[in-house]
């Protein structure tokens, strides 16, 4: 027998929503666990291989100003799922963020973000664009008070930092580590 929710409870609903599940598990044990139902998110790493740069987003996050004192992040432009198709939400986040407008999308994988505590799945993409793509100026949505910095940075750069464990949002260091395996050419110095 495979565990079973029993049923959940919600002790939260605002900007998270956060449940009590209450589950059987296959041995019979009864326990309950704490779920934060996010739902669907994307992100991309929008890059661009003729000049060898990406762009990357930095933004308040009040967790990691919580638990390490870092008020910011570095990160790929993302956020939840509003369209009913993945790759629209990439683009519409990548615009909001970036100001750059995005084409054709390569698939990366859809994956947990936090499966110990959160609902959310995550489909990740990487998205070569040309200098003439970045046609906004970005920052974010003022109603949502994100307030974004955008750096274009060079490949190589990020490569060294991920090297020396400085990127560490999860989700952009394994676009950067993909694009990595898959374009390695777009990573060297010249």
């Amino acid at each position: 027998m495979a565990p079973i929710i029993r049923g959940t409870r919600i002790v939260h609903d605002g900007w998270s929503r956060f449940l009590v599940a209450e589950v059987t598990m296959a041995d019979g044990t009864r326990l309950a666990r704490e779920i934060e139902d996010h739902g669907r998110a994307v992100a991309v790493l929008p890059y661009d291989p003729d000049r060898r740069v990406a762009l990357l987003v930095e933004q308040f996050r009040a967790p990691a100003l919580y638990a390490a004192g870092v008020a910011s992040v570095l990160e790929v432009p993302a956020g939840l799922l509003d369209e009913s198709e993945p790759e629209e939400g990439a683009r519409r986040e990548a615009f909001e963020e970036t100001g750059l407008r995005l084409g054709v999308l390569e698939p990366v994988t859809c994956g947990w973000s936090m499966p110990g505590i959160s609902t959310e799945q995550m489909d990740l993409f990487l998205g070569a664009y040309a200098a003439a793509d970045r046609i906004g100026t970005g920052g974010g949505l003022a109603s949502e008070s994100e307030d974004i910095t955008v750096h274009e940075m060079p490949l190589a750069d990020l490569a060294a930092m991920s090297d020396r464990g400085e990127i560490t949002d999860l989700k952009t260091l394994v676009l950067l580590l993909t694009l990595r395996l898959r374009r390695p050419e777009l990573f060297s110095g010249a």
